[in-house]
Formats: C-alpha cells, sequence, structure tokens
C-alpha cells in the first residue's frame, strides 16, 4: 500500500488530484452532501455547512505544506498568530461565491464531471489507473481504494471537482471578457515614468563639533534608552547525558559468521528476479488461437496477426512473473524458451497466445560487493542495541537516587557541561552549540534550576537527558563590561545627531533663498546632480540609499529635504525638475501594462463578489467550535471582547 501511494504521489495525475483538492477544499469548501445537523458547523453559506473534520483537514493541509517549508505550526501558534481566524474568513468568503454560483444556476453537468473526471484519471501511469487492463472498463473498486489511499471519498472528491468546474467556467467566461480601460494602464505608465533631477550634498563631518567622552550618566541613559537591543536573553548552563548509537559504532565489531547469516539469508532478495518481454495477442476463441500460434512461429509481425481480428498486441517488456496478473499465462511465459510460442492459453482474462521474445536471467550480488553495507547495517543495529544498554543502566542509577551526572557516568555515557546558552541555542558570543538539539533545549528550558529530565528518545538509537545547573535571568549587562563599545555607539550616535541638526539648519538656509551651491561651499561641500531618477529604474540608483530615493519621489519640486545617505550621514537634498516620460514610451508602457491591470482587475472584481456573496447569503461562522476542532482548549482563551474566557461549548453564531 505504501510503495503504491509513492508511486501514486509522483504520477501527473497526483498533481492534478491534488491541486484540485486544494483549489476546492480550500476555496469550495466541502459540498452540502456532507452537512451536519443544525449548529454543528464552524461555517454555514446558505445550503452549504463545513463541519468542525473538514476544517481540521483543512488546517491539517495548510500545517503539512508550512512544515514543507520548515515552518512549525502548532494549533496554539496558529490561534496566537491569527491564523485560524484568517482561515475562516477566507472560507467563508469562499464557500458564500460557491453557494451563490450554485443558486445563479452555474451547474456543471453530470455528464461534464463523468467525462472530466475520466481524463484525469487516463492521465495515471498505466500501472495506476482504475481500468480493467484486459478490458479497458472503468472499475470502481480500484478507483475508491486509489481515493482511500489519499484519505478521500468519490462522493466528496467528486462535490469538489463539480464545484471547481463551476467556477472555472464562471471566471474564464468573465476574465476572457474582461479588458481594462488604456486610462488605467496610462496612468501607471505616466507614474512610472515620471523623472525627477536630483541635486544633493553630503554633511561634511568635519564641519559638526566631535562629540567627546561620555559620562557614566550620560552612558547608563543610553544603555536606558536602547534597553530592548542591550538586554540579554535568559540563558542557563546545562549538563547533557547523551546516550548515542551512532557515537558507538566504532566500538562494535560485528563477526564473520554474522555477516555471512545475514548475507544468505537475503540473498534472494539483494539480486535481481528473472524477467522476461513478451508480446501476447487475445484470440476469440481456440480456432483463431491455433492460426495465431501458427502465424506467430513462422514469424509473422505480432501487429499484422492481432489486426485480422481487430485487435492490438499486448507488449509486456521485461517484467518478472510476480508482476504479471494472470497467473495462467505467467506460467506459460516463464515456461517457454527465448523465440518459443506458446501453446493457446485459457487465461483469467481469456483466450490468448504468447511469444517470448526475450530472458533477462537472475542476477545475485556476490558476498564481498555487499560486505560493506551489511557489516555497516549490523554495526548499527549492536550500537543502538548497546546504547538502549546504557539508558537501562542509566534509569537504574538514576532511580536508585544518583543525580544525572553520576548516573551517566556510571553508564559509560558522555556528559557535557555547556557553557551559559540561551534558548536559541547560542551562547553570550552569539555562536551556536551544536551538540544541543532543538528538542533538548526545549526540555532543559521548561526546567527550574536543579530539574532534570526524564530521558528523551531522538530516534535512530539517540537519547538525552538534560539538568539545568544553573539560571541566569535576562538582564541588562553591567556598564563596566560594555563601556568601551558603547562609548563608542554613543559617540558616533551623537555625531550623527549633530549631523542632522546641521543639515537641518542648511536646509532652512535654501528655503529662505539661498542657492544650493552656496550652501554646500559654506559647508566645505559640493553639490552633485543625478538626472532622471524614475520609479521604473530606480533599481539602478540603489546606491543612493533608500531613505534618499523614498524621499526623492515624494518631495516636491524646488522644495529642500533631509535624508539619511547610504553611509549613515546627512544629505541636503532637492528635486530641481519633474518631467514625464516620452511619448513614445507611454505609449509601450500603456499598452505592455494592460494585460497586468486587467489582471488586478479582475482580482479586485472577484475578491468583491466574495464579499457581496457573503452579505448576500448572511454567512455566519463559529470560531470557537472551528478552534476546538483543530484541538484548542478554548476555555483558556478569551471570548471575542477580549474580557472573559470563551466558554467550552459554542453557543453563539459570529456573522
Amino acid at each position: 500500500m505504501l510503495a503504491g501511494f509513492r508511486s501514486f504521489a509522483k504520477s501527473p495525475f497526483a498533481v492534478v488530484l491534488f491541486g484540485l483538492l486544494i483549489v476546492s477544499f480550500a476555496v469550495f469548501g466541502i459540498s452540502d452532501v456532507f452537512r451536519h445537523p443544525p449548529g454543528k458547523w464552524v461555517i454555514a453559506a446558505g445550503s452549504r455547512n463545513m463541519s468542525p473534520e473538514d476544517f481540521k483537514a483543512q488546517f491539517e493541509n495548510f500545517r503539512k505544506r508550512e512544515q514543507a517549508q520548515g515552518q512549525t505550526i502548532t494549533p496554539d501558534i496558529a490561534v496566537q498568530q491569527g491564523v485560524d481566524r484568517k482561515m475562516l474568513t477566507q472560507l467563508a468568503l469562499q464557500e458564500s461565491l460557491a453557494e451563490l454560483l450554485h443558486k445563479m444556476g452555474v451547474r456543471a453537468s453530470d455528464k461534464l464531471v463523468a467525462d472530466t473526471l475520466r481524463e484525469q484519471l487516463a492521465a495515471l501511469p498505466p500501472g495506476q489507473r482504475p481500468f480493467d487492463p484486459i478490458t479497458g472498463k472503468f472499475d470502481n473498486q480500484l478507483y475508491q481504494r486509489l481515493l482511500a489511499q489519499n484519505d478521500l471519498t468519490p462522493a466528496r472528491f467528486e462535490a469538489s471537482l463539480r464545484d471547481d468546474i463551476a467556477q472555472t467556467h464562471t471566471f474564464s467566461a468573465v476574465a476572457a471578457g474582461l479588458r481594462a480601460p488604456r486610462l488605467y494602464s496610462a496612468l501607471q505608465a505616466a507614474y512610472a515614468l515620471e523623472g525627477r533631477d536630483l541635486a544633493a550634498f553630503a554633511i561634511n563631518p568635519a564641519t559638526v563639533e566631535k562629540p567627546g567622552a561620555p559620562t557614566d550618566a550620560q552612558l547608563q541613559a543610553f544603555m536606558k534608552e536602547h534597553a530592548a537591543q542591550l538586554t540579554r536573553p535568559e540563558t542557563r548552563v546545562l549538563s547533557v547525558a547523551r546516550f548515542s548509537a551512532k557515537a558507538l559504532e566504532a566500538t562494535v565489531t560485528v563477526p564473520e559468521a554474522e555477516i555471512v547469516k545475514t548475507y544468505n539469508f537475503r540473498k534472494d532478495t539483494l539480486g535481481t528476479a528473472e524477467t522476461r518481454s513478451f508480446v501476447q495477442i487475445q484470440a476469440p476463441d481456440a480456432k483463431a488461437a491455433a492460426t495465431i500460434v501458427q502465424r506467430l512461429t513462422k514469424g509473422d509481425a505480432p501487429a499484422a496477426i492481432a489486426s485480422a481480428y481487430g485487435k492490438q498486441p499486448l507488449v509486456i517488456d521485461s517484467k518478472p512473473k510476480t508482476a504479471l496478473p494472470d497467473r495462467k499465462v505467467a506460467d506459460a511465459v516463464f515456461a517457454l524458451a527465448a523465440g518459443q510460442v506458446s501453446a493457446p492459453v485459457a487465461g483469467e482474462f481469456g483466450l490468448s497466445v504468447v511469444k517470448l521474445v526475450k530472458i533477462n536471467p537472475a542476477t545475485t550480488p556476490s558476498l564481498e560487493s555487499q560486505r560493506p553495507a551489511i557489516e555497516a547495517e549490523l554495526k548499527a543495529q549492536a550500537a543502538q542495541a548497546k546504547a538502549y544498554e546504557q539508558t537501562q543502566a542509566y534509569q537504574d542509577a538514576h532511580d536508585g537516587g544518583a543525580n544525572l551526572i553520576d548516573a551517566a557516568t556510571k553508564a559509560g555515557a558522555f556528559v557535557r557541561t555547556t557553557a551559559p546558552v540561551a534558548a536559541t541555542g547560542v551562547d553570550q558570543g552569539g555562536q551556536p552549540d551544536p551538540a544541543l538539539t532543538p528538542d533538548a533545549l526545549k526540555t532543559a528550558f521548561e526546567l527550574p534550576a536543579g530539574g532534570e529530565s526524564e530521558l528523551i528518545e531522538a530516534g535512530k538509537g539517540e537519547y538525552f537527558a538534560v539538568r539545568v545547573e544553573k539560571v541566569i535571568p535576562s538582564a541588562m549587562p553591567p556598564l563596566a563590561e560594555v563601556r568601551a563599545p558603547l562609548a563608542q555607539q554613543w559617540q558616533l550616535d551623537q555625531l550623527f545627531q549633530r549631523m542632522k541638526a546641521k543639515a537641518d539648519a542648511l536646509s532652512e538656509r535654501v528655503k529662505k533663498g539661498e542657492s544650493l551651491e552656496a550652501v554646500a561651499a559654506a559647508s566645505q561641500t559640493q553639490v552633485q546632480r543625478v538626472p532622471n531618477i524614475t520609479r521604473q529604474n530606480a533599481r539602478q540608483f540603489q546606491g543612493l540609499g533608500r531613505d534618499l530615493l523614498i524621499s526623492t519621489f515624494g518631495a516636491k519640486p524646488g522644495q529642500p529635504f533631509v535624508a539619511r545617505g547610504p553611509q549613515g550621514g546627512y544629505l541636503v537634498a532637492m528635486v530641481e525638475k519633474i518631467h514625464s516620460g516620452s511619448p513614445e514610451q507611454m505609449a509601450q508602457i500603456t499598452e505592455a501594462m494592460r494585460p497586468q491591470v486587467s489582471q488586478g482587475l479582475f482580482r479586485a472584481i472577484g475578491q468583491s463578489a466574495q464579499d457581496a456573496a457573503k452579505t448576500e447569503l448572511k454567512t455566519k461562522v463559529n470560531l470557537t467550535l472551528a478552534r476546538q476542532a483543530i484541538g484548542v482548549d478554548t476555555s483558556a482563551l478569551p471570548s471575542e471582547d477580549g474580557k472573559t474566557p470563551a466558554k467550552k461549548a459554542p453557543k453563539g453564531l459570529a456573522q
């Protein structure tokens, strides 16, 4: 079953099937064939009800996708981050739209659903299609098993497929006739091509007074101002006992007799079975079968022989006996010599004749070729057993009153005491401790000072136990410890403040009528000019710094402004002129952007359609029941007003 599922997951149909499921379940919800009794649903949109079980399935699919991207989402984290609320809101909008389309009469016919389903199933590889291999007829039992492997039923899948077809046809029609007015893309083209000529000069640090050494009072105030950045997180000194099969492998010796015994036991499965290639022709009756035998023996082409009876020959390439579905045909094929033709075979699927084309003999690898893999496997098994024995010795000593270090030492385990580490696994220098796994850290930061964990299994013969030797609370570092770098940062901060004040003063002089060049000369610097900065070519001017670019596009022409420079200093700048793009460029971009603008308009219409459908149907949601469905203890959560705990049993509805 597992192998079949893996093969199915790699097939083209799997992409289509799961794509349809994700779209139809996440966009349309579950069909009304799964309606629950009144009140036992998380979404009610007209005749459509989404059950708690269906919402849980939606949430689990979301979790799987996040985990595939390295993100961990638990039900409690989902509530904290508002994921559950967002999912419920979006599903309610999508369910509402699907229901409104249904009420409008947009419904896929049974024939269209059946045809679409058959097309999708036919896209499976030959060995995985739910069709009879001989007759080609649809096999309902195979179909049900295929869906069951993916936790689906025919009713659920076909209902989602029906909704998907209805929405696809509706919005395809809308999209085909929708084209944004040219003015929309013309406005965007004008916005993108608007050019700005910038003039600016940087504040010369030599023109401002250098800050002196700070006093302790100034540093203390600076520390208080930047407490969030300076406060060190809670750290802990840990003793970790590790019982590692991997580390023990080097101490294990595997007897030669065990290697030979394992090889002999697996010899038949280590190689490849004999496979045969053959041609099979179905015969309508015994007389035709005899004729087919004669013609195949003479060397006539199988295709020509089969066509005389309105059939196609079945060509089987390199299959073992166990892979042939008809046992009688398999026996006949594996009794032939290469090139030999069988007598007529009355198989499970009718009368046929086979001709053996090729034999691929079975192969068995030598002991020497398999020795490294077998020895490594036996070593790993022995090391895992040895690590387990160590854990039992540790547990006995620990239960007898010994502390973690003494018990681990008695068991022969490796014990290590760490430097102070934070919950993220880094030390005070910001370096990670590679010996601490996420599970070990999580366990350690749930214990009090002096607390010891139980033995925790990390898989593959790896175990650990952790003891908290010391807890160092979160706190600001003492001034003496950070005086030198803090004083340097304070002086730099003061220098920037004075440069900012200088820039503001020079900007005021420009506002009062002095030229940019004259003010720059007075500050011992020069004006630099950058012509034609547009939103379209802004990437070419990233060296100017983000703050200066943003200020440039927001400034009025002729009005000076102060912006932060790319190197941390300050500049006095002014947009000297604003000019539009050339008519040729405007025309090109207007037409080039029109499809994109139309797509944006289409998305806006789709969102508005969902909102309108939700309002029209007065769709209701039950957030408390949705949270309970995914395993959240709602009794500990605040109610919607944020004042009182939520009730365990949902009694109210939220629109």
